[in-house]
């Protein structure tokens, strides 16, 4: 048994939850896949290799439960899907450092660790008493390869 697999069965069951295949499938999915964003659709694709007679509606009543749990975050990066990674799993103190770079010309999704609002989120505790708990940054724009696409053909032009 892999450290992840062990790790995951400790987290479900200090959340009350009974170890099942299909929990322990879909986390180590999300975990194998840190730089994607699945839909349940391509998480169910995922498993089924696996484990073939998983059904679509265990998928999703599995994804609902562990995101309830903020074992898995549920995303929505503007594309009209929702979509899943792992969470922070095993972290005492939950810290929101996740971000999204979203490319408008290719659809790619990349994340950047980094918390740049920590001095906005201390300003407003002290101005208005509001302590900020989590937050979600999408930044839009062009990656570089479709940055240099665009200048290659424009070069050409």
């Amino acid at each position: 048994m892999s450290n992840n697999q062990t790790r995951f069965k400790e987290l479900l069951k200090e959340n009350g939850l009974k170890v099942t295949t299909q929990r322990i499938a879909i986390l180590e999915v999300l975990d194998s896949r840190p730089d994607k964003h699945l839909t349940a659709e391509e998480i169910y694709d995922c498993v089924k290799e696996r484990y073939p007679e998983i059904g679509l509606a265990t998928v999703y009543r599995t994804i609902q439960l562990l995101s309830e749990l903020h074992l898995i975050d549920k995303l929505n990066l503007d594309d009209g899907y929702v979509r899943y990674e792992i969470g922070k799993l095993g972290k005492e103190n939950f810290e929101h450092h996740h971000h999204h770079l979203i490319c408008h010309n290719c659809g790619n999704v990349f994340s950047f660790e980094d918390d740049l609002l920590e001095t906005l989120e201390q300003r407003i505790y002290e101005s208005k008493g509001f302590r900020v708990v989590d937050h979600e940054v999408k930044l839009f724009g062009y990656c570089t390869k479709c940055q240099r696409e665009k200048k290659d053909g424009s070069d050409r032009a």
